[in-house]
């Protein structure tokens, strides 16, 4: 009897202590937190790159430059392996096709286009295969990342080819001259602090990274503790912000009865508050790695003329401005600087044969909605990013040029009034075009757009076709001449 009731004890003992440890698994922390697993795992691999990179500057940053490789290529496989198990296999057959293409085809355009056709062409097949009607976090997410990463590397080793008086400055700057090796190339594309979610950086800063040339003080290891800290904490409150909000405020409320059922205003107004909150979870993956990469040196960036050291060389946020400013390329230039940064010397720059500018920045703008995703959503983001420029530059020059306006844009008492007004329009007409880019399906976006009517794309397609009637009135003639001479 005794030992039947202990062998129950022990057994319920058991099953308790199992019961505990599911409570305390990775996806019940999960769930508390309100996240997916996939998603708390995306964070901790994040966070993970401060003490990797407390490691590489204790014990690594003047060593032989194929330990660092090693070091870069073992942790980021190890954090794709933790994220994405064994579909890592994914960036791995990658990189080895890149290396293979920049060593049978050479300095070649053809290189380049089979590049951007191989490393494009999977990224959409993944997508293709993967895709569901929601946001998952699979290994097409860092795969994006790499895509450019690997165009980039294959474009700057065409440039390294060539005269060097042939190239622009800034291709100067990024042109490589030597002939990457294997584990080169796979430190570059697994550095565990821009794996994930990026940032974007060129093979010659990686390789200055390696060689100890990333420091405010030669010779010795950089002091960008701090800096990096300030970008972790600012990282921090945008974390603990989306925390505390994200389950009040969601893409899911969009498409219920709820939603329906308001007015027409408060439809708008949730658009408005929504647009500006859902961009915060990307806000905070880049500032939390844009400090993992300061506290390795990579970001150092120079010295200003102080002789300050500057630590934004792989800045994807510029948080005041991005808060502040009322204009939408305002937040263009303040929200995933990199990857803009990479689009336009990349791709747009190199349009530069097609003798039109407008031409060039829309086929950009695709090219950004395909590299997202092959979701109806992307192409309708973007499709009203291009026409929304387009209308404020149109805006900005009719005040500019008109006296009238002019004067009216500088009374001092209005200002406050033109600010509330101007941040209304951009953060409403934000999240109008998040709204497509988060909902993904035509379906999804085309019932919301339909609730207020499709307001963004009326309100931008008038002014777009009435500014310039506007501009024949308010601007006088006198002030057209100039213009034109």
């Amino acid at each position: 009897m005794a030992s039947a009731a202990e062998g129950d004890m022990e057994a319920e003992l058991t099953r308790g202590l199992r019961w505990d440890f599911q409570d305390l698994s990775l996806n019940k922390l999960a769930t508390s937190l309100g996240a997916s697993e996939q998603a708390l795992r995306l964070i901790i691999s994040i966070f993970l790159g401060y003490p990797l990179a407390l490691f590489y500057r204790r014990y690594l940053f003047y060593k032989d430059s194929y330990l660092i490789h090693l070091f870069h290529t073992f942790t980021g496989l190890s954090i794709a392996y933790y994220n994405f198990g064994t579909q890592l296999y994914h960036s791995l057959l990658c990189i080895l096709l890149q290396f293979l293409i920049l060593r049978l085809m050479g300095r070649t355009v053809t290189a380049v286009l089979t590049t951007f056709c191989v490393q494009m062409g999977y990224l959409l097949a993944g997508y293709y295969s993967t895709a569901t009607g929601t946001y998952d976090i699979k290994w097409t997410m860092p795969h994006c990342v790499l895509t450019l990463k690997l165009i980039g590397l294959a474009i700057d080793y065409y440039d390294g080819g060539k005269d060097q008086k042939s190239l622009s400055s800034e291709q100067q700057i990024y042109a490589i001259r030597g002939v990457p090796s294997l584990l080169e190339v796979a430190g570059f594309s697994y550095f565990y602090g821009a794996f994930l979610v990026g940032p974007q950086f060129s093979m010659n800063h990686y390789m200055k990274l390696v060689r100890g040339e990333l420091t405010d003080v030669p010779g010795k290891i950089p002091n960008s503790t701090i800096p990096a800290l300030r970008r972790l904490a600012l990282g921090l409150v945008y974390l603990v912000g989306y925390t505390l909000l994200s389950p009040h405020i969601t893409e899911d409320y969009f498409l219920s009865d709820d939603y329906h059922n308001g007015s027409f205003w408060f439809r708008c107004m949730y658009m408005l508050l929504w647009g500006k909150f859902v961009l915060y979870k990307y806000v905070t993956c880049w500032l939390v790695t844009e400090g993992v990469c300061i506290l390795t040196g990579l970001g150092f960036n120079g010295f200003d003329e102080y002789g300050t050291a500057k630590w934004d060389a792989c800045a994807n946020m510029k948080v005041w401005l991005f808060e502040t400013n009322p204009r939408f390329t305002g937040t263009i230039a303040s929200f995933n600087i990199n990857t803009n940064a990479w689009v336009a010397r990349y791709f747009f720059k190199r349009l530069k044969f097609l003798g039109n500018k407008l031409l060039s920045q829309g086929l950009s703008l695709l090219f950004l909605a395909l590299w997202h995703g092959l979701h109806s959503g992307y192409l309708v983001c973007f499709q009203m990013e291009f026409l929304i420029v387009i209308v404020e530059r149109q805006a900005a020059s009719l005040i500019r040029d008109s006296p009238v306006l002019s004067r009216l844009a500088s009374i001092t008492v209005l200002q406050p009034l033109y600010y509330l007004v101007q941040q209304t329009i951009h953060w409403l007409f934000m999240g109008y075009s998040m709204t497509a880019f988060c909902l993904f399906t035509w379906d999804k976006w085309m019932k919301v757009y339909k609730s207020i009517y499709f307001l963004g794309h009326v309100f931008f397609l008038s002014l777009l076709f009435i500014l310039p009637y506007v501009r024949k009135v308010m601007v006088p003639r006198k002030e057209k001449l100039k213009k034109m001479e």
